[in-house]
């Protein structure tokens, strides 16, 4: 017999087993234990309560104490001696008492049950000093049936005494509960609950993880009895090794801590693939999607809260093992307020509209494509996450090409009065300076570099940085050059943050670029009519071939798009300075290659026979004197960005007709090989909405040559 009761109590549940036998082992509800236990003392024991709140929080179990306290034979007292026949009968595993009468009103709520308590009343208590009725579910008793006990309620015999349990006390009567001393019951709190499930374990002595008594919490929802029985599920269901995480997750159908951390990882990085397979081990493993979207709504919430409150686990926030903390502060720190708060708002929005889904698995893919694509969306919200996502990656990235190093050579540029003024056409070039032939460089690709220097030379095309057209002497040794120091490699720039012409150079195909992604008309502006002239560290300076495309540059909202571009791309917040420089910035204004000034073939100022200008040399671009031959000036540097082999002796080329109308010369030219168009993509020759209209500024070829190059039109034959 005596191990028939041992198998007996070992069977019981564990919310049984361990039920509360006084008001000191009821756990979470101090506020309503202290002040029956104070009534008990001073003796105002009323005559009829209403215990109410959630299931599982302790209403019959603190019933039956309260029965327990009244009918002990030192009572009533707060704390029953458990010794007597009342405390026994009464206790845990008690038989029962006959003065102490638990009714169901789920089965017994009718009239006609009302009227038979109501008649069994008024007899006195067997052996206990008062009789207790402790009705449980009190508002399935129909109004009736209320309306029936009412006057019983109201004027109970000495002996009487009335205790009500419910979970909805408002479907009550008014009648009854204006009776009755109302007591309402809570939730207990997680860290309560889980010292006690804690506590409990060591009971049973049976080993559990750190991360499994979180999850039962979380299971029992702050009801202790239904947290008992998930405890009592899994030590039921634990091996040797006790309770393991890996065993909770899968019983309790919650999601694995892997799968979260993979899939907030990805929303972090914003891999949409890393998501997306994600999901797919979610289906695949057998889980319930909308169980998974309940555990990531849950992780978000711990990651708000971490973001905001660093300390939230030592203030009780965060309920997690030490571990999960620390990797979900990780993950905290890599999201944006607001990422975190939209995703928050997305997936929970996502876990209602889950409800009734066909396809939990479309709209779990749906919800994380959502928070994946904040561009998508033109809320508030989805701006703030863009931004943030922004500044996270600007804080990650290293600084773009300007870092300090050791000072290069002397070829910064230093604005000056001049610089924001024409250039005149410079005088007459000195006479020249012989030095040794130039050091080869590494040669550069026959191709043109999309947005280099139009007037940049190839291998083999003539003067390096010259202007398409121009002649190279015909000399086999290289033409004398300007006395001046020799182009450098591109270097780091000038410690103190001075900013370097040559890196700036480097760095004009990647901002075309740049400018080409934001609009199609500036790139197009910019590639084929400016280059780097200079650059001081704060302000860069573009020079243009002439006036008309500087105009162009500056009333078209270029200039913007430019700065926008450089501040986005490489994080830099310069001034653009636009002048009027034909040599792109190839040299020097004073060093400036047939440019203007006096006679020979090949330069671009005064004018002559069949020219552009003035009197001068015949059929070419420059004038001032006969066409005697005269020394020829230096060719350019090639500049720091576009490397060229020494200058060869090269056939001379016309300039390109797209740049202006070329009246033909009344002489016989010499014969020349067109040059062969850059391509350019179909959809650059398509106008846009933000090109400006230049219709009506535009100048016909006559006022085109006039204005821009000075010259005098001799004749002009018309197509027909």
């Amino acid at each position: 017999m005596g191990a028939y009761n041992l198998v007996y109590v070992s069977s019981l549940a564990l919310y049984r087993r361990y039920r509360p036998e006084s008001f000191a082992e009821v756990i979470g509800q101090e506020h309503v234990t202290d002040p029956l236990q104070q009534a008990l003392r001073n003796d105002r024991v009323n005559h009829a309560y209403l215990f109410s709140g959630p299931r599982g929080c302790g209403k019959t179990t603190s019933a039956r104490i309260l029965a327990r306290c009244l009918n002990c034979e030192q009572g009533p007292t707060p704390t029953p001696c458990g010794e007597c026949q009342s405390c026994r009968d009464l206790a845990r595993n008690g038989p029962g008492s006959i003065d102490v009468i638990e009714i169901d009103a789920a089965s017994h709520g009718g009239v006609d049950d009302a009227r038979d308590l109501r008649e069994k009343a008024f007899f006195g208590p067997a052996s206990s000093r008062y009789k207790i009725y402790i009705i449980d579910e009190a508002h399935m008793v129909t109004s009736a049936g209320f309306n029936a006990l009412l006057k019983v309620v109201e004027e109970p015999p000495e002996h009487l005494k009335f205790i009500f349990a419910t979970t909805e006390p408002e479907k009550v009567i008014g009648t009854i509960r204006s009776r009755t001393h109302h007591y309402p019951f809570r939730l207990v709190p997680p860290g309560t609950l889980r010292d006690y499930l804690g506590e409990v374990c060591g009971r049973e002595g049976i080993p559990v993880e750190d991360g499994v008594l979180p999850l039962v919490v979380r299971a029992g929802a702050g009801s202790v009895r239904d947290s008992m029985s998930v405890m009592d599920q899994l030590l039921a269901g634990a091996a040797d090794d006790g309770v393991t995480y890996s065993m909770a997750t899968s019983l309790l159908g919650y999601t694995d801590g892997s799968l979260l951390d993979s899939v907030v990882d990805a929303f972090a990085a914003g891999d949409g693939a890393a998501a997306f397979e994600v999901v797919d081990r979610v289906i695949e493993g057998g889980n319930d999607p909308r169980r998974f979207v309940a555990d990531l709504l849950e992780r978000l919430r711990d990651l708000v809260i971490l973001a905001a409150v660093p300390d939230a686990a030592e203030k009780g926030l965060v309920d997690a093992p030490v571990d999960v903390i620390e990797r979900m502060q990780a993950q905290a720190s890599v999201f944006g307020a607001a990422e975190l708060s939209r995703a928050a708002d997305l997936v929970n929005a996502g876990l209602t509209e889950m409800r009734g889904a066909t396809s939990p698995r479309l709209q779990l893919e749906l919800i994380c494509a959502r928070v994946l694509l904040p561009a998508a969306f033109d809320d508030e919200r989805s701006l703030q996450a863009r931004l943030d996502r922004l500044e996270r990656g600007a804080a990650a990235a290293p600084a773009p090409v300007f870092t300090p190093g050791p000072p290069a050579p002397a070829m910064a540029y230093v604005p000056g009065p001049e610089a924001h003024t024409p250039m005149a056409p410079p005088p007459p070039a000195p006479a020249p300076v012989q030095q040794p032939a130039p050091v080869p460089v590494q040669e550069q690709p026959a191709a043109v570099r999309p947005g280099a220097w139009p007037g940049a030379a190839t291998p083999g095309s003539g003067a390096p940085g010259a202007w398409p057209g121009a002649s190279a002497p015909a000399a086999p040794a290289p033409a004398p050059v300007q006395d001046q120091p020799a182009p450098q490699a591109p270097g780091p720039a000038a410690t103190g943050g001075g900013g370097d012409t040559a890196q700036v150079r480097n760095l004009w195909p990647q901002i075309l670029d740049a400018v080409k992604n934001r609009r199609r008309f500036t790139w197009i502006l910019l590639s084929q009519n400016a280059q780097v002239a200079g650059f001081d560290g704060t302000t860069l300076q573009l020079g243009f071939l002439n006036a008309g495309a500087r105009d162009n540059f500056a009333s078209s909202g270029s200039e913007d798009v430019l700065k926008q571009a450089l501040a986005e791309q490489f994080n830099v917040n310069w001034k653009i300075e636009a002048i009027i420089d034909p040599s792109g910035g190839a040299a020097p204004p004073p060093a400036a290659t047939g440019f203007g000034g006096s006679g020979g073939t090949g330069g671009f100022g005064g004018g002559g026979a069949g020219g552009f200008g003035g009197g001068g040399g015949a059929g070419g671009f420059g004038g001032g004197r006969s066409a005697a031959p005269a020394p020829a000036s230096a060719p350019a540097p090639a500049p720091a960005f576009q490397q060229a082999p020494p200058p060869a002796p090269v056939q001379p080329q016309p300039a390109p007709a797209a740049a202006f109308q070329q009246a033909p010369p009344p002489a016989p030219a010499p014969a020349y090989t067109p040059p062969a168009p850059q391509p350019v993509a179909p959809e650059d020759d398509v106008p846009e909405e933000d090109d400006p209209d230049l219709v009506d500024s535009a100048l016909s070829g006559h006022d085109l040559i006039v204005r821009e190059l000075g010259a005098t039109v001799v004749e002009e034959y018309t197509n027909e």
